[in-house]
């Protein structure tokens, strides 16, 4: 191995070149030891069910807090932050709330893509296998990485937030059997601010750098099963994710937007979709415009619910019928079910008609659970 070529500046050069075609990015590198601290954190979260929607245990806090589970004999992490953000469309008449990360195809394939160039490309200087890349995609605590590599901090609304650029940035990871020589830590902070914490409408965020995902508006669109009744009415017009804390951080605001062509929305629907034509999606307008981006894991019932839910917030009587129409014939109960709910909040007399009326045919039990609570309410 020529280590002149191998060389940590020569590695990071090569990774930034080729992290470059995804615009603005930072490189940063980090030991790639066990990470006791962010291994009792995240023991402390699961214990405390800050994650239970996930279903993640000990393996995982063990698995994600040591980089040799990725890659056999880890010296070194090479982090890099690409940035995101993109301005935001401005939305129409009964149109949903998707978060910037979302907007465009997903990037995961971008990311990785990019990193497996560079790993090939580091491997070809060693001459031989000596990495392999993550983005999401395998057990690993990319944000305390990214913080000890010094690529950010982070932050009160726990995301990494980068002095350039802000905290829109996707993280991605090259773990190496190469030594590499480690970056500092940044030695600064969020202080006292606590506009992310304030501005959290189910009061997710405690101020303290921890999370309860099981309130956060971001992982309620995103869970397969019933979104919690009392939480509903704070998820405002969110169909996928959720940028409120992001949004009002002051070192995000200040970056601006840093993302590239790549990630900016297909068209407006992509940021902005119509809610109502949502709410009527079935599986192949899905295919075609939902399951090439980041929205497309969960499936075409969960983005109907999302959408009922929004039409609910939105208190606009003009919904009505559509969602009369999903509690009648959608096949999937818990898009029924969430519909029952936003007729209820709606409470018009054909809204409450539309309930009663099901009422009497319905047949799934939650579902029914759901008609007498919208009719209660209303």
């Amino acid at each position: 191995m020529d280590r002149s070529r191998c060389s940590k500046n020569a590695i990071v050069a090569l990774v930034r070149e080729a992290a470059s075609e995804n615009g603005e990015c930072e490189v940063r590198v980090a030991p790639a030891f066990v990470d006791e601290a962010a291994r009792a954190r995240l023991r402390e979260a699961f214990a405390r069910g800050d994650l239970a929607t996930w279903g993640y245990g000990e393996e995982r806090a063990v698995r994600a807090t040591d980089p040799a589970t990725i890659l056999d004999g880890a010296r070194s992490v090479l982090c890099v932050a690409f940035a995101y953000a993109t301005a935001v469309p401005g939305r129409r008449h009964l149109t949903g709330r998707v978060s910037n990360y979302a907007w465009s195809r997903d990037y995961h394939e971008r990311v990785l893509r990019a990193l497996r160039t560079a790993a090939q490309r580091i491997d070809e200087l060693a001459g031989a296998p000596v990495t392999a890349v993550a983005c999401d995609t395998k057990p690993l605590v990319e944000r305390a990485y990214a913080a000890r590599a010094g690529l950010g901090w982070i932050g009160k609304h726990t995301n990494v937030i980068s002095r350039r650029l802000g905290s829109y940035v996707f993280l991605g990871e090259i773990v190496t059997t190469l030594e590499l020589e480690p970056d500092a830590r940044l030695r600064t902070g969020c202080g006292r601010c606590t506009r992310c914490v304030d501005v959290c409408p189910t009061g997710a965020l405690r101020g303290n750098y921890t999370i309860d995902a099981t309130r956060c508006i971001s992982d309620l669109t995103q869970r397969t099963d019933a979104i919690p009744r009392d939480l509903r009415a704070f998820v405002g017009e969110w169909v996928w994710g959720c940028d409120l804390c992001q949004s009002v951080c002051p070192p995000t605001r200040r970056a601006g937007e840093r993302g590239s062509q790549a990630d900016e929305p297909a068209n407006a629907a992509a940021a902005t979709p119509e809610l109502v034509r949502l709410l009527r999606m079935r599986a192949g307008e899905y295919r075609r415009h939902v399951a090439s981006t980041a929205m497309g894991w969960r499936g075409a019932a969960v983005l109907r619910r999302n959408a009922a839910v929004a039409l609910g917030n939105a208190l606009d009587r003009s919904a009505v019928p559509a969602l009369a129409e999903a509690l009648e014939r959608d096949a999937h109960p818990m898009v029924r079910g969430h519909a029952a709910w936003a007729l209820g909040r709606i409470g018009s007399p054909a809204a409450l008609a539309a309930l009663r009326a099901r009422a009497q045919r319905e047949e799934d039990a939650t579902v029914c659970e759901e008609i007498a609570a919208a009719l209660v309410v209303a």
